[in-house]
């Protein structure tokens, strides 16, 4: 070894600005929208491995039975349970596989149709650009209560109209958005490059289009999540949703406003998990929004 093998030591101030480096990459992750949405995710995946209890048991032996830091309750119960003795942190973690499969199904259907829809609207102009957006203006001047209700009336209360309503009221936010983008994108000189190459729209709809609106399309899917899992709270809380015994989250809210005043805890840790779980998926939006601007990001 020689004397120019040796490194020479990081002074003071070298080694305070790599620390501070190194948490200023720290304190720009995601950190608390990851922990607000993790519970759900994990419960989601692996809910079957998760709960102590089967979460449509019925023993009215145990039915009220408050949490066990509350007096009457049991260790075994860690969250009490409901008016018929189920487990309500089984429950909970049904609710969340549930809610899961309706955000992620609902959402990635409307993306993949809003997207669709505002790029053609916006790549082929004209008449067909026209009569995309009159569609989606008769669409959002309905009020989605209404078109929800009216979607129950015809297909009756289930996981189906859950779906369908979310679609319905997302897929339109996708369009709008897209198609700005879109229209600024096909100006672009690669765009009209590959038009006087003779590519294909369906080319460039995949290779030079898509991929520069994927950004904005999953900001727009990570909004829209929270969003979509309070709409199928609330479609499950008028009874047009899930039906019972299921365990969503709606449901318990919905089963547990009877006994608000006696049993506070049924409807509370639900609506606990629906806001938590809510805000964590919008926080995360915020963040990815933030990351993708680039004007945002030099801020």
């Amino acid at each position: 070894m020689t004397l120019l093998d040796v490194k020479p030591a990081a002074s003071p101030r070298t080694k305070a600005r790599r620390a501070g480096r190194r948490l200023s990459r720290i304190a720009g992750l995601p950190i608390v929208p990851v922990l607000l949405l993790a519970p759900m995710v994990i419960c989601g995946l692996f809910g079957p491995w998760l709960w102590p209890h089967d979460p449509l048991a019925i023993s009215f032996g145990t039915r009220l039975m408050p949490p066990p830091w509350l007096e009457g309750g049991d260790w075994a119960y860690i969250l009490g349970t409901d008016q018929f003795g189920r487990d309500l942190f089984s429950r909970l973690i049904e609710g969340a596989r549930i809610a899961l499969m309706v955000s992620v199904i609902s959402v990635s259907v409307a993306a993949v149709i809003g997207t669709a829809v505002g790029m053609m609207a916006g790549y082929y102009g004209g008449i067909i650009d026209t009569i995309l957006m009159r569609i989606v203006d008769v669409k959002m001047s309905i009020p989605p209560v209404l078109l929800t209700i009216l979607i129950g009336a015809v297909l009756g209360g289930g996981l189906t109209t859950i779906l369908v309503s979310i679609i319905l009221v997302f897929w339109a936010d996708y369009a709008r958005v897209i198609r700005g983008e879109t229209l600024a994108l096909r100006r672009a000189g690669y765009v009209q490059l590959a038009s006087v190459a003779n590519a294909s729209d369906l080319r460039i709809f995949t290779r030079h289009l898509l991929p520069n609106l994927l950004p904005t399309c999953i900001v727009l899917m990570t909004l829209q999540f929270g969003a979509a899992l309070v709409i199928e709270a609330a479609i499950t809380f008028i009874g047009l949703g899930i039906q019972p015994p299921a365990s969503a989250w709606g449901l318990l809210v919905a089963d547990g406003r009877a006994y608000l005043s006696t049993a506070w805890w049924i409807p509370t840790f639900a609506g606990l998990a629906i806001a938590l779980t809510a805000l964590g998926a919008n926080l995360l939006g915020d963040w990815l929004r933030d990351h993708f601007d680039p004007k945002l990001k030099k801020r």
